[in-house]
């Protein structure tokens, strides 16, 4: 028997990105975020929002080439959990930040990823604001601010320095997009960092395929079933949540995101919306 090679009829590159599609025709009434600010959406309404996004990055207003980076900048909040599809989906390659970087550190990582537009929480506005500012007037990117709070004090004296805000760049957005699929596995997807180590950063790139290996494999190792509730204990900067930010989409989850990551507030969440799984070091809920 012959060698058997790709061939549109019978291969398509690896990529978790088609989970939101499938999740929008299964589960899509079905709830796909809460927040602790009472913000609930559905696995339709999640991936409108996304697709919106995604046009909109790729639209001439922000001006974002398939192959640069995005970065984002930000908690467990519904929006950073959007950005996960979203970049990618746009053909842009994906740069989760640690927050809890100083603003030097975060300087070198937005220099050395070359990103273009930076998704900032407002938490967040004077530890990037200060990041740039060590930036060449070349290297500076774009702001865009995330406020899934409606909390605006914070955000009002630094609205200038941001090219808009995360809701408005949303209403730019064609629902109707087609998301741009990669055409080979291999293809750049997300560009992660090491922090936390006493030498300088490392830049770690991985494909379509590697992000689908790893989401498949966390699947499987947790036996995930249909429908569970994932409480969004485990930054989803932290390798990627270890890929359940595109996992979650695959078995219809519900994602429950909240800012605080402590036991009374775990403990909390787990009984108000019957978390069936969650990720933590054992210290988090002592």
């Amino acid at each position: 028997m012959e060698l058997l090679l790709p061939h549109p009829s019978n291969s398509t590159p690896l990529t978790v990105l088609g989970f939101l599609d499938r999740a929008a025709s299964v589960y899509g009434d079905c709830p796909s975020i809460l927040h602790t600010t009472n913000t609930v959406h559905t696995w339709s309404e999640t991936h409108n929002r996304c697709l919106r996004i995604a046009s909109a990055l790729t639209s001439s207003s922000l001006g974002i080439n398939q192959g640069q980076v995005v970065s984002v900048v930000g908690p467990n909040v519904p929006s950073v959990y959007e950005l996960q599809f979203a970049i990618p989906m746009s053909g842009s390659i994906l740069n989760n930040i640690n927050p809890r970087l100083d603003a030097h550190a975060l300087s070198v990582l937005l220099r050395h990823s070359e990103s273009k537009l930076v998704f900032v929480d407002h938490t967040s506005i004077s530890l990037v604001l200060e990041a740039v500012s060590f930036l060449g007037q070349h290297d500076k990117p774009h702001l865009v601010l995330l406020n899934d709070d409606d909390d605006s004090s914070s955000a009002s004296s630094a609205a200038s320095d941001f090219l808009d805000t995360y809701e408005g760049i949303m209403e730019r957005g064609d629902s109707r997009f087609k998301w741009i699929r990669p055409q080979t596995e291999w293809k750049p997807m997300v560009l992660n960092y090491t922090s936390g180590t006493t030498s300088s950063p490392k830049g770690v790139v991985l494909s379509h395929r590697a992000i689908f290996m790893l989401t498949v494999s966390s699947l499987l190792d947790w036996s995930f079933p249909n429908r569970p509730v994932y409480l969004w204990t485990l930054p989803m900067f932290h390798a990627n949540g270890w890929g359940y930010t595109w996992g979650t989409a695959a078995v219809g989850a519900t994602n429950v995101c909240t800012r605080r990551v402590d036991a009374p507030t775990i403990y909390d969440l787990i009984d108000k919306h019957k978390v069936t799984h969650m990720c933590a070091a054992p210290m988090i809920v002592a």
